[in-house]
């Protein structure tokens, strides 16, 4: 049986969110996973919403989130994750079905956020791994 995930990326930060994306959809294919479905959301604070929509209308196993907050002059960074990981967990929990946490940040620069590519990979590996375990 191929796992079908869901990807939800962010399209601020894109030139970095997109590299994420593609060293993910790179690993799905190498761990045997199918990425049916993608939504673009314009950060990572709205990613609750379309990860709620994908769990309960899509045809998905399992969702992989891609984003990346970058610390600015305020606290902005840490409020947007602490809220959307929050969220995040609370869908997983509500459908039963995992959803990774492919957000890397707060509290990293630009530099750190180039360096943290591979959060997005290691997040496909949580889910794969989670809907195998669980399934």
């Amino acid at each position: 049986m191929t796992i079908k995930l869901g990807f939800v990326v962010a399209e601020f930060n894109r030139d970095i969110t997109y590299m994420m994306e593609i060293e993910a959809r790179e690993h799905a294919d190498f761990l045997g996973a199918e990425v049916t479905e993608t939504v673009y959301v314009p950060g990572a604070y709205d990613m609750p919403l379309a990860i709620k929509k994908m769990l309960k209308d899509g045809d998905v196993d399992a969702v992989v989130t891609i984003g990346c907050v970058i610390e600015g002059a305020t606290q902005h960074d840490e409020i947007v994750v602490q809220h959307a990981a929050r969220k995040i967990i609370d869908l997983s929990l509500e459908y039963d079905k995992p959803v990774a946490l492919g957000i890397s940040g707060p509290g990293m620069t630009r530099m750190e956020a180039t360096e943290r590519i591979d959060y997005a990979k290691r997040a496909v590996e949580s889910a794969v791994k989670m809907v195998q375990r669980l399934g």
